[in-house]
């Protein structure tokens, strides 16, 4: 059988100033999905990337965190696809959405970057067939106002529902790695 989920990137900003910020809800994603498979991010120089593999659901998965910074992803996710032979189709990016409303989260399989420069560089890198965790982060309801809104630390009530979003998603892993990602759409969409 042919395996529809190998790696799953978050996408995010190293530095402690970032670390509690929206933008990094795709790290916070990864972060979860180590601490469930029992898994310790190390950092390698090779792919300027933190990197662990877990077991879940008894399938193995490579997490990466690129170490580059949100807008410059792509490299450091495609070395580690090139470094162990897998394919970008069954990679899945975690990353932070305005689009979607706080404590709303979606799973979708390729398209556009939507304007999200994290996501147009894995896209440059890596073609556009991945799969994307969008984490909904509010939009501040005006563009000017979108870098100030994800790169300041989230409000008490905005952490607890990416919170609560990552761990509905990180709930769905052992049935997307056992079903498939249309399984798994279904269960984490009509959660909302």
């Amino acid at each position: 059988m042919s395996r529809n989920l190998t790696v799953i990137a978050g996408l995010g900003n190293p530095e402690e100033r970032h670390a509690r910020t929206p933008h990094n809800a795709g790290f916070w994603f990864a972060e979860e999905v180590a601490r469930r498979g029992n898994g310790q991010f190390r950092y390698e120089k090779r792919f300027d990337a933190d990197v662990c593999k877990v077991t879940l659901a008894g399938h193995e998965l490579w997490l990466i965190k690129p170490q580059s910074y949100m807008n410059l992803s792509g490299k450091p996710i495609r070395a580690v696809l090139d470094y162990y032979r897998l394919k970008p189709e069954t990679l899945l990016v975690a990353h932070d959405e305005i689009d979607l409303p706080p404590g709303t989260v979606r799973l979708k399989k390729g398209g556009g970057h939507g304007g999200h420069n994290g996501i147009r560089d894995v896209i440059q890198h890596c073609g556009p067939d991945f799969v994307r965790l969008r984490l909904g982060v509010g939009h501040p309801g005006h563009k000017d106002q979108v870098t100030g809104h994800v790169l300041k630390k989230a409000t008490r009530d905005v952490e607890a529902a990416i919170e609560k979003n990552i761990d509905d998603a990180a709930a769905v892993l052992p049935l997307y790695l056992d079903d498939g990602l249309e399984a798994a759409m279904k269960k984490l969409h009509t959660k909302d």
